[in-house]
């Protein structure tokens, strides 16, 4: 396996800035290909002084939010049409598409925040954000928020402990641990809060 991470870094290494920005585009599309397989190899890069840390959350967030514009559009342009069409394929009618669509209309910025965090939610949070034509602005702006916490999370962890492919796993799984409790966390103040703002 160390073989397999080491070519990985080379890869990284040979496609440099492009590459992961291309890489994590592509991640956060419905592909789902996971960040940790270029992030981490390119925080060992980093550590080792042949890529710049400012750089690659950079450009690892552009691609992040590149690519969720992509399914945004692909909802915005065309899933009213796909789930009206589709829709009873997996249980959806007007009804519960108008009801996904009034919730991102009020709830989309904690939403899309948080979902950028979530594993297994990440790759299509973009979705009902763009079904609900959620402000385009926000979408960004939330979407590198959580997108760039995510990716300098992995790449802080490929930066102190990259070879280690036990201790990887290990964080990787605490990173995602302390990540969830986190985003319930503050899921549960928003709900809080919101619920005391309709009194």
């Amino acid at each position: 396996m160390y073989e397999i991470f080491l070519k990985v870094v080379d890869l990284v290494h040979a496609l440099g800035y492009i590459g992961i920005f291309i890489m994590t585009l592509i991640e956060s599309t419905f592909i789902p290909i996971p960040a940790e397989i270029t992030l981490i190899p390119a925080g060992y890069l980093v550590q080792s002084g042949q890529m710049n840390f400012l750089l690659v959350l950079l450009v690892s967030t552009a691609g992040t939010v590149a690519g969720s514009l992509i399914n945004y559009y692909i909802a915005y342009f065309y899933g009213r049409k796909l789930l009206l069409k589709y829709g009873n394929y997996f249980f959806i009618d007007e009804k519960k598409l108008q009801t996904i669509e009034f919730f991102f209309q009020r709830h989309g910025a904690i939403s899309t925040f948080s979902g950028r965090l979530l594993p297994g939610l990440k790759h299509f949070i973009s979705f009902p954000a763009g079904l609900a034509k959620m402000d385009l602005f926000k979408f960004c702006l939330y979407t590198a928020m959580g997108g760039g916490i995510w990716s300098g999370l992995l790449i802080a962890l490929g930066y102190y402990i990259g070879r280690n492919e036990d201790l990887i796993h290990q964080n990787l799984l605490l990173i995602n641990v302390v990540v969830v409790g986190s985003v319930l966390c503050l899921a549960l103040v928003y709900y809080l809060r919101n619920r005391g703002g309709r009194k």
